[in-house]
This record gives C-alpha cells, sequence and structure tokens, in this order.
C-alpha cells in the first residue's frame, strides 16, 4: 500500500491545514526536481557526516553504526516515510538511551532492540495512532531535549579535556574537578577550536558561509591537529564499511529490562520524528505530513538499521531545516543524502581515522547547547509550566531519560487536571452601604471545589445582602446543593441572595441532568435571573430597607453589573463614535419595554437612531413635530440607507385601538392618549377589510389583536411614502422601508410586506 511517491497519503490522515487535500501530496515524480534536489542532497549530506559521526561516539557505539543510520535514515525513511521534506538518521535525542543500551547489553543486543522498536513503530503506524503521539505535552518535549543536551555536554566535557566520560551525568558532574586538574591540553585546545569556529560560523561572509560550519569545523580543526597535536587520540576502527555491518542478537536473560528499552527507542523516537515533521510543515508551503504513514517509514528505518548493525534512527530537526533551507522541493533530497553518505563510507572511511575524538567532543558540545532553549523556558514561565520544565529536566538528567519523561507527563497530567478542575471563588465587600457583597465564582464547579466554597461563603456577615456572580462551564450536584443550602441559611438571617449567571452552564440545570459541559451561547445582554428574591421576601425587605428601595433592583445596581461585565467590552465599539454618529438605519418601535431593537437586530452603539412612540406610528400630515424632525434628521442629516417600523405583540396601543373602536374607553389615561390614537384608528378599519396582512397573520394563527399590530405596521410604511421628507428618498432609491413584528411569547422576528408576512426564523421557514 506505500509507495515512494507522497501520493500515497491518506487524505483522512495528513497533517494539513484547513482547505488543503491530501492531493497536494502528490506527484510530479522524484526525478522532476532533481535541479533542486541534488544540491540540497549534498548540503544535507556534509551536515549529517560530522554529526553522524558524534553522536555514534558520544553513544559508546562503533562509529560506523552512525553513518548506517544515516544512510538508512535517508533511503529507507525519505522513500517510505509521510514527510517530503524531513531528513533522518541517528539523533542526538536518543544519544544518552542508546550509551545506556549499550553499556547494560552490549552493541549487538542495542542492535535488536532497535530493530524491535521499529517494529512497534509499524504497528503504531498501521493502527493509525500516529496524531496520538502528539498529545504529549510539549513542554515535556522541551524539557527532555533540554535535559538531554545538558547530558551530553557534561558527558562530552571529560571527552574534550583528554578524558573518559562516566557512565551517568551525575558522575560526569561529580568528576569534573578531577578532569579539569588532568586536563590534556592539544586535547582541549582541539574541542575549544571546534567550538569557536562553529559559535563565530555565522559572523563569516555570506560565501564562505555556504560550506556548512559542522563540516568545515571538523576538517579545519582535523587538519590542524595533524601538525599541533599528531598525537591525540583519534577515531578508529577495524576493517570496512561491510566489516561493520553486526547482526543483532537476543539479550541473555533480562527480557524485561529489554522489553522497556524497546517501548522507550519507540516511543522517543517516534515523538521526536512527528515533532520534527510538524516544525518541518511549518517552514515550506508544500505538502504536508502524513503522520500515520511516517511512522511506518521511521519504523522501516529502524527495522533495517538495527538489522545491519545501526544506530535508531529519528527525524531531524536540523538536518531537515537544512534540507528545506537548501531548497529541496521533494522527498528525492533525503534520498539522496542517504546515497551519498552510503558512498562515502564505503571509498573514504579511512579518512574518518583522521579525526580526534576531542574534535567531535567540541562538535557535540555545541550540538547539546543548541537543545538547550532559553526561549523554551521563558515560553514555560509565561504559561505557568516552569515547574513541569524543571522538574522534567532534573529527572532525566539524575534518573534516566523515560523515568524522567514520565515523571514529566504525570506532573503535566497534574497540572492540566488543578487548572479545569480548580474554581476561582471570591467574596468582596461592598464599596458602599447601599450595595449588597458580592461572591464571585468561576471555572469549572465540582465538589473538589467545596471546601473553598464553604470557606468563602462562610466569610460573609449574616443579615448582608448578597449577589452570587457564577460564571460556571461546569457544575455538579455537590457544588449545587451545597450552594442551595448556604442560600437557604443566608436567607433566613434576613437577607437577599441574588444570582447572576454568565456562563455555558445554567445553576438550573444541574438540579435533575448529569453534569456535562455546554457550547457557550452568544447572547448579547446578560439575562434576567431567576434566583430573584421572592415576592413575600422582597416586600420584607423593602419594609425594612431605610431608603423604602430594594437596592438589587435599582438602577445604580445595574450599572455597577455593567461596569464590572460589559463596559471593557463595549468601550472599544465606541471609541470611533465619541466625536459623531453615522447610523445605517432609522428604527421606529414602541416604546413598550419588551422591545430590544438592538438586541433583536444584533446591532449594537452608533447602528440605530431610534424612535418610539407609543403604537410606533408616523404622520404623514405634519401634525407631530417630533416625529417630523426625527425622519428629517436621519434622512437629510444622517442619510439613513434604511427605515424600519416595529410593531409586536399583545400591544397596549392596539388593545386601545380595538376597545375604543367597539364601545370601550379608557378614562385612565386620559384624553391625549385618546388623541394619539388617531394615529392607529385607520389600521382597525384596514384590519375589518380583510387587509392582505391580516389575512395571512390569521392563516399563520396570530390573535386579531396581533393581526391589527401587524396591520398597523403596514400602514406605517403607506405613510412613510407619502411623507414630504422620506416619500422622495423612497422613490428615488435612496432609502427603503420595511416592516417587523417581533413576537415576544416566542422571541421572535417576522417580515412584514403590503402583501403579507414572512419568517424569518429558518427554523419556521423550514415548515
Amino acid at each position: 500500500m506505500l509507495h515512494s511517491s507522497d501520493s500515497a497519503a491518506v487524505p483522512n490522515d495528513a497533517h494539513s491545514p484547513p482547505g488543503k487535500k491530501a492531493s497536494m501530496q502528490g506527484k510530479p515524480s522524484l526525478l522532476s526536481n532533481l535541479g533542486a534536489d541534488l544540491p540540497a542532497s549534498l548540503v544535507v549530506f556534509l551536515v549529517a557526516l560530522p554529526l553522524s559521526l558524534g553522536i555514534a561516539a558520544a553513544s559508546g557505539a562503533p562509529v560506523m553504526a552512525g553513518l548506517i543510520a544515516a544512510a538508512v535514515g535517508g533511503i529507507i525513511a525519505g522513500s517510505l516515510g509521510g514527510s517530503p521534506l524531513q531528513v533522518s538518521g541517528p539523533a542526538a535525542g536518543l544519544t544518552v538511551v542508546v550509551a545506556g543500551l549499550v553499556d547494560e547489553f552490549g552493541w549487538q543486543v542495542t542492535c535488536a532492540i532497535t530493530a524491535a522498536a521499529g517494529v512497534v513503530q509499524l504497528v503504531l503506524g498501521i493502527s493509525r495512532v500516529g496524531r496520538a503521539a502528539l498529545a504529549v505535552s510539549p513542554v515535556v518535549v522541551k524539557a527532555m531535549l533540554a535535559g538531554i543536551g545538558i547530558t551530553i555536554i557534561l558527558q562530552q566535557v571529560h571527552v574534550l579535556l583528554g578524558g573518559k566520560a562516566a557512565g551517568s551525568a551525575v558522575e560526569n558532574l561529580t568528576g569534573l574537578p578531577a578532569a579539569i586538574i588532568n586536563v590534556e591540553l592539544h586535547s582541549a585546545f582541539l574541542g575549544l577550536a571546534v567550538v569557536a569556529v562553529l559559535l563565530g560560523w555565522k559572523y563569516l561572509p555570506t560565501a564562505v558561509r555556504k560550506v556548512p560550519g559542522p563540516l568545515a569545523a571538523v576538517v579545519v580543526v582535523s587538519a590542524l591537529s595533524m601538525a599541533v597535536a599528531p598525537n591525540v587520540e583519534r577515531i578508529s576502527f577495524t576493517g570496512s564499511l561491510s566489516d561493520a555491518v553486526a547482526l543483532p542478537s537476543l539479550p541473555d536473560g533480562n527480557w524485561r529490562a529489554a522489553a522497556m528499552a524497546v517501548i522507550t527507542v519507540a516511543l522517543i523516537a517516534s515523538i521526536e520524528s512527528l515533532l520534527s515533521a510538524v516544525a518541518v510543515d511549518k517552514m515550506h508551503a508544500g505538502a504536508r505530513t502524513n503522520l500515520n504513514r511516517e511512522l511506518v517509514g521511521q519504523g522501516s528505518a529502524n527495522v533495517v538499521s538495527g538489522m545491519l548493525g545501526g544506530l535508531p534512527v529519528t527525524g531531524v530537526i536540523v538536518r531537515s531545516a537544512t534540507n528545506v533551507e537548501a531548497g529541496a522541493a521533494t522527498r528525492a533530497s533525503a534520498i539522496l543524502h542517504g546515497v551519498w553518505v552510503l558512498v562515502f563510507s564505503a571509498l573514504f572511511a579511512g579518512l574518518i581515522q583522521l579525526i580526534p575524538l576531542s574534535v567531535l567532543a567540541g562538535l557535540l558540545l555545541v550540538i547539546g547547547a543548541k537543545l538547550i532553549k532559553i526561549a523554551d523556558i521563558k515560553t514555560s514561565l509565561r504559561t505557568g509550566d516552569l515547574l513541569v520544565y524543571v522538574v522534567t529536566l532534573a529527572c532525566v538528567v539524575i534518573l534516566n531519560l523515560l523515568e524522567g519523561v514520565i515523571i514529566g507527563l504525570a506532573l503535566a497530567a497534574l497540572s492540566v487536571l488543578w487548572r479545569v478542575l480548580r474554581a476561582q471563588i471570591q467574596a468582596q465587600a461592598p464599596l458602599a452601604d447601599s450595595l449588597p457583597w458580592r461572591v464571585t465564582i468561576a471555572g469549572s464547579c465540582s465538589f473538589f471545589a467545596l471546601p473553598r466554597l464553604n470557606r468563602v461563603l462562610h466569610s460573609v456577615p449574616a443579615s448582608e445582602d448578597v449577589v452570587v456572580e457564577l460564571n460556571a462551564d461546569y457544575l455538579d450536584h455537590a457544588f449545587r446543593e451545597a450552594l442551595v443550602a448556604w442560600q437557604t441559611q443566608h436567607r433566613n438571617t434576613g437577607a437577599t441572595v441574588t444570582l447572576e449567571e454568565h456562563g455555558t452552564t445554567a445553576f438550573r440545570d444541574a438540579a435533575d441532568n448529569a453534569p456535562q459541559r455546554q457550547d457557550p451561547s452568544e447572547f448579547p445582554l446578560p439575562p434576567r435571573t431567576s434566583w430573584q428574591p421572592s415576592p413575600p421576601e422582597a416586600a420584607h425587605k423593602a419594609e425594612h430597607d431605610d431608603a423604602g428601595q430594594l437596592p438589587l433592583r435599582s438602577i445604580l445596581l445595574g450599572s455597577d453589573k455593567y461596569h464590572r461585565r460589559h463596559a471593557d467590552k463595549v468601550r472599544p465599539l465606541v471609541q470611533d463614535l465619541t466625536e459623531g454618529q453615522n447610523p445605517d438605519t432609522l428604527f421606529v418601535a414602541c416604546v413598550d419595554s419588551r422591545v430590544n431593537p438592538n438586541l433583536i437586530t444584533s446591532s449594537g452603539p452608533g447602528d440605530l437612531l431610534t424612535l418610539r412612540n407609543i403604537g410606533n406610528v408616523v404622520c404623514s400630515d405634519g401634525r407631530d413635530a417630533s416625529i417630523d424632525s426625527a425622519l428629517s434628521f436621519a434622512v437629510k442629516g444622517l442619510s439613513v440607507d434604511s427605515i424600519v417600523v416595529c410593531g409586536h405583540s399583545n400591544c397596549g396601543a392596539m388593545k386601545a385601538v380595538i376597545a375604543d373602536a367597539e364601545g370601550g374607553s379608557n378614562p385612565v389615561l386620559g384624553a391625549g392618549f385618546d388623541a394619539w390614537l388617531e394615529h392607529s384608528r385607520p389600521s382597525y378599519r384596514e384590519l375589518l377589510n380583510s387587509h392582505p396582512v391580516a389575512v395571512a397573520a390569521e392563516a399563520e394563527g396570530y390573535s386579531r389583536l396581533d393581526q391589527l399590530s401587524m396591520v398597523n405596521v403596514a400602514l406605517q410604511l403607506r405613510k412613510l411614502e407619502q411623507h414630504p421628507v422620506t416619500g422622495p428618498a423612497m422613490a428615488s432609491g435612496d432609502v427603503q422601508a420595511t416592516g417587523l413584528f417581533y413576537d415576544i411569547p416566542t422571541a421572535r422576528v417576522v417580515l412584514v410586506t403590503p402583501e403579507g408576512i414572512e419568517q424569518l426564523d429558518p427554523s419556521m421557514a423550514a415548515r
């Protein structure tokens, strides 16, 4: 099922950004971009050669094992992997692990462990769990790499000073003073010379920097050593590349430790390869990585490398980044780099023995230092993960890689659990005597938070009015019961307790349903609370309140809530409105308090110029200066594009029109109100004459009262056409008029036209 071209990538598994299709991973053939891939492969080869030798030396493995792994990683992983531009080979991330395996099991058993780890990777890839490896906390991975870097530095400092590295980082650290005292000056000079060349390479002219820094440092300092230190210890091996091929052998007992080693190598190699592939994807705009296929490619390479006596293979970010920067276009570059390593190892292996060990030690010191990134430490500090970073790093250095990663993952999981389950609960005393105490609760409200909830709630003095501000994303039964019990107890002291809810989980939903996280719902205004004081309690408070009113229901309390919850969100919306307004719509609505124009039109500050009166009427006879001036200001002064007339259900004005027409009266409202109804009485006559809007509304099941409200809207639209200001603007097309009806019981908005009505709610219109 796997082929060498990218077209084999499975679309559903591709690590692609939104909108990208897996077909992008296809063709052309490997040779179609040879002009870009060939020079890139040579650059990567020159970088990989000294790194492979250094990693082999640091791992305690035969030197040629690094070259075998580099060749196999380039050819096998490059051909079968899911990342088109990633370059694979021996990596510093497994240096410490391999060195420990070589000490414990010997080299040939280590090769068997490498091959078995490759089989595990194949199983993971075939099982399609590639993405699961990305669930590892990034801070743990970064700390792991930093720990590896420190371990490599402590190890290679001894080699650079002319001594031998110990088996653990702690032993290397404690033995450092003795190594400094017994320093071999020639070795130290050569190693430090390599470090100096690598650190200063970026400051050299661009033409010089076309040669990879690691290659130049190794070649120049090795040549220098022939003149100044001919007797310094150098790389040594016997035989050719074919002689270096070592068949693996099974461990002699201790199978449990060997099995654990297989899992360790497989997991670390897989995670490092996948994270490297994701990082490489961010460096170019071409095909994305198929993560499952990449695991199959890496597993295949490790099986082959282990069977031939090579080091474990992973995707390597240094070589991959070099590949991208060198202009590689397809996976042919990675494959060719492996071919060049193979050719060099077969024909020029003797040159390798000219390289001093301290030269490779200097190279590895710089590599180890690059694994420790200050930016990662700053990020962990900024995100609150510094403890996870430090503990993981320390455990990797002091214990071992696997135990350090396991401890780091466990600590990261506990950190997430703490952040998710911890609710923020605090009580605030009122700033003024007329204001209540405030208890704010935010986060996941579960039984884990009950001790803190109990302590904070009981810090509120008895008989003090309280507002509980609940912003929960999760609420379980235990938390709700504790809050209700305290609410009952506190009310018994004569105080009121009011609940304000702003989160995604409603308090009332926690009574009888299973606790769950709900999707946040966008709502432009804070909802009315369902936990207001009961009428008897409200009367009791009004009777005993010095001001004779309920402060919890006052406008000032609403303003206080606005400043706490909404002012910071509104402020950016009104910054551009400081010097003037530019609304596009005049909204004519009834004065009814249940109609909120901005709410039902999802509009904000500066969007609507609002004209409100009893019955949402306009007049075309010039008898009302306030209406005429508002229309003139909107059309001529602000150049609005549209005018909306909005009626509503159960309208009191329409009730009065019907009562007046059918022999009733309303003496309480007086003669002025009766005179104002003259603007709406023509609507009643149209209702009796079966206006098309009334007929359509009756067919939809609306009451006679609501039919009249809709007919009234239609007649106001006709008046706008006759008005001396709006009429010409509508005739020329500069202004358009629209009728709406707000049905309060269903909270739906209906479109009113001269011919009838249309449902604007998609769920209603689809019926």
